[in-house]
């Protein structure tokens, strides 16, 4: 059976249009796709104009053309397609097609070409290109799918800050009227009542400061990302937070030395909210020994890496992971107070700015906080080296 202008081919059958003017040449090739154990309703048109006619029409699945014709170029059907918007396959099939033309027609877009003494290799060709599309067709619905959850991602994330933001907020005065009023009752009718009243007051009045305290820290974190960015320079920025941590740093005797450190691009604020809470954690969480804290950075490829080691209790292998979780507590609040968000926060402002943070820990011997920021600008990029070789170390850094 030969080429035919059946126009709705049955289910199973492979769609083929294709440019040829020999009819002869037309049947050969029908004949080798049957060979290769294809059903083929088929379609030849000789000129442009009919080539745009039957598209619609047959709505092929694959499209097979001549490279020259008489009155038209097979590689001209590639400008069609795309001009009709359609990622249809295109074989060419020609009598001779030297490597240099070939290979060109391939840059050009087409898929394969099959020379016409060789057309047993055609329906490998066929198989190939409709393999070629359906990969391309999941590729893009998988590309697709990704781009809608990362929009719902982003979208769920923003509204989840929000809602964070406004209901700390909106907490905020009606929880300092119940503090404010138990402390009254406290001052007001100490002693004057029963040892249980005085003790309800207590935790009433504890319990109200706890609660500003949690808010206060979930509204820092519903924070993380809302302010600009800009060139920061780690060494002030430290500078200020061993100021601001000055009465903990001599009531612990602690000892903070710090390396010459770098510019980073980040938020300023945010930055130091790093820096004081990793030294914050080391003063509170100490040993027997005076706190000492050393903060060093160092360039690994691409990226900044920053140490704050200490010599304090350390942490348990088991729970390097958990302590980066909101509201994440290891001891008692009577042993270490704190609500358990300062490493969640720093984690939110480290990811935000494009770096992981990790702990090195072994419970009883300290621990070693690190951390990595982007280099910035082409010249520090340009000093910081291959950005692939980064990759490697930086997987070896957390490993």
């Amino acid at each position: 059976m030969g080429p035919t202008n059946d126009l709705t081919p049955q289910t199973g059958q492979l769609r083929v249009l294709h440019v040829e003017d020999n009819q002869l040449d037309a049947e050969l090739v029908a004949q080798a796709l049957r060979k290769g154990g294809f059903s083929v309703s088929m379609v030849v048109v000789q000129a442009e104009a009919e080539f745009e006619r039957q598209l619609p029409l047959h709505r092929p699945d694959v499209v097979i053309a001549d490279y020259n014709l008489p009155q038209w170029k097979g590689m001209d059907a590639l400008e069609v397609l795309r001009r009709e918007g359609l990622e249809i396959p295109l074989i060419l099939v020609s009598g001779a097609l030297g490597d240099i033309t070939a290979v060109e027609c391939i840059k050009r877009g087409a898929t394969d070409y099959v020379l016409k003494d060789g057309l047993a290799r055609l329906p490998e060709a066929v198989r190939r290109a409709l393999q070629e599309k359906r990969l391309l067709r999941l590729r893009r619905q998988a590309e697709d799918d990704l781009a809608r959850k990362v929009e719902e991602l982003a979208r769920s994330n923003a509204d989840l800050e929000q809602f964070a933001y406004v209901a700390s907020h909106d907490l905020q005065e009606p929880l300092r009227m119940v503090a404010a009023y138990t402390q009254l009752l406290a001052e007001r009718y100490r002693g004057k009542l029963d040892e249980n009243a005085d003790k309800f007051i207590g935790y009433a009045s504890e319990g109200a400061v706890r609660m500003q305290s949690l808010i206060q820290d979930l509204l820092a974190f519903s924070r993380v990302g809302r302010n600009g960015s800009g060139r920061v320079d780690c060494d002030a920025a430290m500078e200020e937070v061993l100021m601001t941590l000055g009465p903990a740093i001599q009531e612990s005797g602690a000892v903070v030395t710090h390396a010459a450190l770098p510019e980073v691009w980040a938020n300023r604020s945010q930055m130091a909210q790093v820096f004081q809470n990793l030294i914050g954690n080391a003063i509170k969480f100490r040993g027997k020994e005076p706190p000492v804290i050393s903060v060093q950075a160092e360039k690994a490829g691409q990226h900044w890496l920053f140490s704050v080691s200490d010599n304090g209790i350390g942490i348990a292998p088991e729970y390097a992971e958990n302590i980066f979780v909101v509201f994440q507590r290891l001891h008692a609040r009577t042993e270490y107070p704190g609500n358990g968000i300062g490493l969640a926060i720093c984690k939110k402002i480290i990811e935000r700015n494009g770096g992981k943070i990790w702990v090195e820990a072994q419970a009883g011997l300290g621990s070693v906080f690190k951390f990595t920021m982007p280099c910035d600008g082409p010249a520090e990029k340009e000093l910081c080296g291959d950005e692939t070789k980064d990759v490697k170390s930086l997987q070896e850094l957390t490993t």
